[in-house]
């Protein structure tokens, strides 16, 4: 009976996962689903088990849905279309200055959304603006990958924007506020640093001098508001709204410092923005029940209940065998040795279930609260940066893929590989390096 409860789990796990990869378009909700209800059946997650689950994600799904609620707001209010359109007046006609702007542009999106809906938000804006400049295929490779890379790993400087990590912060029992402070600067300079390489490895075919463009607001696709609202004052409105999602964000780490509810402050921020919008546009906030993917509840919570499972069969108590002597040597072992393992799992399994079995792993070695600390914010870094050498290791980057599939901008996994084999690598292990000195440092 006990070897059917492993046989059904396992199977389950990896019919979820092959699923997914091999069609990344359909519901990965589906899969998810079909896969947790095999593991149920299995007996390897009791009823009592899923109270604890409940309990687990609950607070991060509130959070990370309340801020795709605001990203459909910003929609709305034809954010998106105006910092485009802003990026492309700022470049002057340099496809260098270009660069730069996408890949700045890519990283706000991921803190003031999340890296799913950065990716969906930036990929179709960076197409059209790219596709109305009149690039070739291949010019629109750097601005589109680089975009997508940068979007992808800059949810590792702040957990808020990733639901996994929002999960894993509950696990391991550390606030929003702590988790900031100690991963910010390391995350950050390791952006730079991609982004660095990523320019040394595309500055030969990035266009010097751009085709000139038509006003954004012409463009076939252009919201509504922007051609029926003046420039000045829709810059005035847009900078507010901007200001006020800012705010928003820093009264997350604020909730978080003073032992606030972190959910229910993204709520109450995300309900004020509906009510501008009501005001504004006239457009009530029940458009939200059918816009929000509330898909993303079910996947979140139905892929813990798979890695329960594993838990629960024994899949963690091989891997504290394996990394607890390593881990606990010092904080640059657990940093650089945890975050190669969360690379390395990200890559073969994806790495929403890696980071859960990663943080089940690390909470049951025994370790110092320090070395706990670190431990876990190197296997955010993996499951975040370390993910991106195979476009497999993200959900976020197999959407970006197709996507781009479908714009018909083919990029090859051979294509895809070349460039991420030279820059993943370098910049993951300077970031935890980077994080273990950091660490030592503030405490």
């Amino acid at each position: 009976m006990q070897d059917l409860m492993i046989i059904m789990t396992v199977c389950a796990f990896l019919f979820t996962l092959s699923f997914i990869f091999w069609r990344p378009h359909v519901n990965e909700a589906i899969p998810a689903t079909v896969g947790a209800a095999i593991v149920l059946l299995s007996g390897s997650v009791s009823l009592q088990d899923l109270g604890q689950i409940t309990e687990t994600i609950s607070g991060a799904a509130v959070t990370i849905i309340a801020t795709i609620v605001m990203a459909i707001v910003l929609e709305s209010f034809g954010f998106f279309y105006w910092a485009a359109e802003l990026i492309t007046k700022k470049a002057r006609g340099s496809g260098i200055r270009l660069f730069w702007l996408t890949n700045l542009f890519c990283f706000l999106m991921t803190l003031f959304v999340n890296n799913d809906g950065s990716i969906l938000i930036t990929t179709p804006i960076l197409l059209l603006l790219l596709k109305n400049m009149g690039l070739k295929n291949a010019q629109k490779i750097p601005y589109l990958l680089s975009g997508a890379l940068i979007a992808t790993a800059s949810s590792a400087p702040i957990g808020v924007s990733n639901i996994v990590n929002l999960i894993a912060l509950k696990i391991v029992h550390m606030d929003l506020y702590m988790h900031t402070a100690m991963m910010f600067v390391p995350a950050s300079l390791g952006l730079l640093l991609l982004s660095f390489l990523l320019f040394m490895t595309f500055y030969r075919i990035l266009p010097k001098k751009l085709p000139p463009i038509a006003r954004w607001s012409l463009i076939p696709g252009s919201h509504p508001l922007q051609q029926s609202v003046p420039q000045e004052n829709r810059n005035r409105f847009m900078v507010n709204i901007l200001i006020f999602v800012f705010f928003v964000r820093i009264s997350l780490f604020a909730a978080s410092y003073i032992h606030f509810s972190v959910p229910a402050t993204a709520v109450i921020g995300s309900a004020l923005l509906l009510g501008w919008r009501w005001i504004y546009l006239k457009i009530p906030p029940t458009d939200m029940l059918k816009k929000t993917p509330w898909y993303i509840l079910i996947f979140a919570f139905c892929m813990y209940v798979i890695i329960y499972g594993l838990n629960n069969i024994g899949l963690t108590d091989w891997l504290i065998h394996l990394m607890q002597p390593l881990v606990s040597g010092s904080l640059l072992h657990a940093s650089v040795l945890m975050g190669g393992l969360l690379s390395v799992l990200s890559n073969l399994f994806n790495n929403h279930p890696a980071l859960m079995v990663g943080t089940l792993t690390l909470m049951s070695m025994g370790l110092d609260p320090l070395t706990l600390k670190i431990a876990y914010l190197a296997s955010v870094i993996g499951s975040d940066i370390g993910s991106l050498l195979l476009p497999i290791g993200t959900l976020a980057t197999l959407m970006w893929m197709h996507i781009v599939r479908k714009a018909g901008v083919e990029i090859t996994w051979g294509q895809y590989i070349k460039v991420t084999a030279f820059v993943i690598p370098l910049t993951l292990i300077f970031t935890l390096v980077v994080l273990s000195f950091w660490v030592s440092w503030i405490f």
